[in-house]
């Protein structure tokens, strides 16, 4: 009976190796119909298929797993083997994501989502593959939906990494009393030796006033004694504090506390850019930090997120009655292309005040008629921008108006045809804006700066104040002609910094909210605020 007990076992055993051989030979069945019970034959056999790059027919296996199975495989799958191969293991990994979010398991299994995320962050900081936004949309959604939060924490680092790039802006040169740019550390050496010496005279006349009263005894100092004294004794402690506080209390003196503050915000900035660096450093091994410059890699990883936050899709979407029958007839909708498109002309805006204006900044420090105004400075570069924006608007209608002339249009029909004619002009003017003639605005905006500034003749031999018009008159001009066109918000009153439309220059003095000037422009769309204006306090 044994025997027959043992031969059976061995019998069943050799049927289940030949089994499973056939399986990693025969591959799925043709009609797509596979079922597993047990979890380590699903791991084995997404592991085959993962070798061998099928991942669609991966997905198909785990779309058929249920709550059990699902949480078994994915408590063992080496989900960083998946993440080597991102963007082409993206197929596998939604579907993982979706069957959790169908099955909806309780309590919901521990998955390394941000591992997931992080990865995808690395991959769209970098230099990306033909069609990969088209290939991680679909898994970036279902991560969204899976663990909303991650977008509050996307948000908040590339948040981290924008300020620690703004922070690297604040090591540049000070100003002495004098107006004159120096180093922070000379500055500080020259204000603290000011101090020295100034004290030093101040002890030697406290030690001339006290020699009488060195040892004195504190019941002179008593109420009643000191409301007996005479007019003459008053007069002689007022002219003793008098010539003290002449001493102490110089105008100059007070630089120092500017110059301690800014030394204090320089030292935050550096550790946090340093926090943020090694941050990346964990999230990427492979990203040489100490080859390449900071901000490069920070601004890398700061898009990286912004990339992965925009596929996420819209964080709600509200609902009304009729409004999925909705619809433009000139075909000016929102779709993904269109927010990939509104996101990217913002972090042109971003580079263009971060990087261009920074340039232009250090070209215009180097002319010698511009040494000591430094705030005329920053106001050509403002002006600049304004202006580009201003005179590309103006362009824009000129084209309308000029078709409406042609084809016989009155300039002041407001009918449908009328109305329909602007429309299709609007949305080739939109098709055309990467490569649209613009150096008639560049020349005007170029043109006018000289002319209001024509004491300062080195200005027109500056290339890179050249190439930041031309820079800034190309990027309004693909913002104005967008189908939910960009503008400047021109409210430029000097009232106090408003959170929600200002932020601070990291120079600007934080203990005020009053606006002294603004260095650069908000921008605007939808009446929204998408770029907040740069203000100093």
């Amino acid at each position: 009976m044994l025997r027959q007990i043992l031969l059976k076992n061995h019998q069943e055993s050799v049927q289940g190796t030949m089994a499973d051989s056939r399986e990693r030979i025969r591959g799925p069945p043709r009609d797509g119909r596979e079922f597993f019970t047990s979890p380590r034959q699903v791991l084995r056999r997404l592991m085959l298929l993962s070798e061998g790059r099928q991942y669609r027919e991966a997905a198909g296996v785990v779309g058929r797993l249920g709550p059990s199975v699902l949480r078994s495989v994915i408590a063992e799958l080496p989900i960083d083997l998946l993440l080597e191969h991102l963007p082409h293991s993206a197929y596998l990994l939604e579907s993982f994501f979706t069957r959790l979010l169908t099955l909806n398991p309780s309590p919901k299994p521990e998955v390394p989502i941000e591992e997931v995320v992080w990865q995808l962050v690395r991959l769209f900081s970098h230099p990306q593959e033909s069609g990969m936004r088209q290939r991680c949309s679909k898994l970036i959604q279902a991560i969204s939906q899976f663990e909303p939060n991650l977008r509050h924490t996307l948000r908040d680092r590339r948040k981290s990494f924008d300020n620690a790039v703004r922070g690297l802006g604040v090591h540049g040169l000070t100003t002495d009393p004098a107006g004159h740019l120096i180093s922070l550390h000379v500055a500080l050496k020259t204000e603290l030796q000011r101090h020295i010496d100034i004290y030093k005279m101040a002890i030697h006349k406290l030690e001339e006033l006290n020699t009488s009263i060195t040892n004195q005894d504190p019941a002179h100092s008593s109420h009643q004694r000191l409301l007996a004294i005479n007019y003459g004794d008053i007069q002689q402690r007022l002219i003793a504090n008098k010539t003290l506080l002449t001493m102490v209390d110089k105008p100059a003196l007070k630089q120092l506390a500017f110059l301690v503050d800014n030394l204090s915000q320089r030292v935050e900035n550096d550790k946090e850019v340093l926090k943020c660096v090694g941050q990346i450093k964990r999230l990427d091994g492979q990203a040489c930090i100490e080859k390449r410059s900071a901000a490069g890699l920070l601004m890398n990883f700061a898009q990286g997120c912004e990339t992965v936050l925009q596929l996420m899709g819209p964080e709600s979407v509200p609902t009304s009655n009729g409004s999925g029958s909705s619809s433009c007839s000139d075909g000016y909708h929102s779709d993904d292309s269109a927010n990939e498109e509104t996101s990217e002309m913002v972090n042109q805006y971003r580079i263009l005040y971060m990087e261009n204006r920074a340039d232009a900044l250090e070209a215009l420090d180097g002319l010698s008629q511009l040494k000591h105004v430094q705030d005329l400075k920053a106001k050509i570069l403002f002006s600049i921008i304004v202006l580009s924006f201003r005179l590309c608007h103006g362009l824009r209608e000129r084209k309308v108006m000029e078709v409406r002339r042609t084809l016989n249009c009155p300039l002041d029909s407001s009918n449908e045809i009328a109305l329909a004619l602007d429309r299709s002009v609007r949305a080739h003017l939109h098709e055309t804006a990467n490569t649209f003639p613009v150096g008639e605005i560049e020349r005007s905006v170029f043109s006018q700066v000289l002319s209001t500034l024509h004491e300062y003749p080195s200005l027109e031999s500056c290339p890179a104040l050249t190439h930041f018009v031309s820079s800034s008159v190309r990027l309004a001009w693909r913002m104005i002609n967008q189908k939910s066109p960009y503008f400047l918000d021109n409210d430029f009153n000097l009232g106090f910094l408003r959170p929600e439309k200002h932020d601070r220059h990291p120079q600007a003095d934080r203990r005020s909210d009053l606006i002294k000037s603004f260095l650069w422009p908000a921008l605007m769309q939808n009446n929204h605020c998408v770029f907040k204006a740069v203000v100093a306090t």
